[in-house]
């Protein structure tokens, strides 16, 4: 089996790397990632030398080397993690997103029909759903809930998720679709809060909170993401659309509190700052879909998982400390230059 896992050096994608490296030892997975701000080659460190590991450094949204890579690489499969990811980012600069997170979907779309494969999955996110009141815990997003954006990148990766169904329905394309809640765990770029929080806070730093810290969002820990698409390519029903929560809802706040605790500092480093504009006030999944057609469960309820994030970004200082810093957008030159 060969997959082609975009957008592999960053977050999601590279634990997913990883996580179906460690599970198939026939499998040949092949990482095509731009290496944008979020890419990241030392993610990727622990399986460069992997007899069934390939790099390829390009962008989904290059349509000759998109098409140059199936031709070569002769895929089975398609998981697309590859996005612009950050709210934040899309709010000051939206057009990267519209051209990653559409015009690439759209190309790697169009190179499945092209060379044909047996599966095209997209990695969504439960953004695409807008926002639930926080006064309503009794509901949650399911995969009937209307689509309703609040930012440019969400409306970006809405726009893909409609782009996916329609070449299903209209090319007979093999395809899925599953839509996550917040993940948390290794390799999480800095900039996003969980990270962001660790690190300020083992450097003594203000811990910088939108608003009051009221907004709530559900975690899942992202090994438990990888195993819920490893299932979803495998077995998931073609077409479907399939949410992916944790059962792990907290406030910003309580999560930031939560961290400091663990790591023995003061509250005093928390600094609330002015609201990002349109900010969600709550993401809820309901995950019954794929629990009932496929068996899977989050495995790792967020007080424990939260305890593994910490030890491994104090473990891993220096994968973090080259982000900060921007070494870690050297690596690549320095594995992979003049080859």
């Amino acid at each position: 089996m060969n997959i082609i896992v975009t957008g592999g050096a960053g977050f999601i994608g590279g634990n997913f790397v990883h996580y179906m490296l460690n599970k198939y030892n026939d499998y040949k997975i092949i990482c095509l990632d731009a290496l944008t701000y979020a890419g990241n080659m030392e993610t990727l460190e622990p399986v460069i030398n992997n007899k069934n590991f390939k790099f390829i450094k390009g962008d989904i949204a290059d349509r000759n080397l998109v098409y140059k890579v199936f031709e070569e690489q002769k895929p089975d499969i398609i998981v697309n993690f590859a996005a612009e990811s950050h709210v934040d980012r899309s709010i000051d600069a939206p057009e990267i997103f519209l051209k990653t997170n559409i015009i690439g979907t759209s190309v790697l779309l169009d190179a499945c029909r092209k060379y044909g494969i047996k599966r095209y999955h997209q990695v969504s996110t439960d953004e695409v759903y807008g926002d639930l009141p926080l006064d309503r815990t009794d509901l949650f997003f399911t995969e009937k809930t209307p689509l309703h954006t609040s930012s440019p990148y969400s409306a970006s990766k809405a726009s893909a998720d409609l782009l996916v169904q329609a070449y299903g329905r209209t090319y007979k394309l093999p395809i899925t679709i599953s839509r996550c809640s917040n993940n948390y765990g290794p390799y999480h770029f800095p900039e996003k809060l969980i990270p962001l929080v660790i690190a300020n806070v083992l450097n003594d730093r203000a811990v910088p909170v939108y608003g009051k810290g009221e907004n709530v969002r559900d975690w899942l820990y992202v090994e438990d993401h990888c195993r819920a698409i490893d299932m979803i390519i495998h077995d998931g029903k073609e077409g479907e659309v399939y949410n992916i929560g944790g059962h792990n809802e907290r406030t910003n706040l309580q999560v930031v509190k939560t961290i400091i605790k663990a790591l023995g500092k003061s509250e005093k480093l928390i600094t609330y700052v002015a609201d990002r504009p349109g900010h969600d006030m709550r993401y809820a999944i309901d995950p019954t879909k794929i629990e009932n057609e496929l068996g899977w469960k989050p495995q790792t309820f967020f007080d424990y998982g939260i305890e593994k994030t910490i030890k491994w970004y104090i473990d891993n200082k220096k994968w973090w400390e080259n982000i900060i810093n921007g070494e870690y957008q050297k690596y690549y030159e320095k594995m992979y230059g003049g080859k």
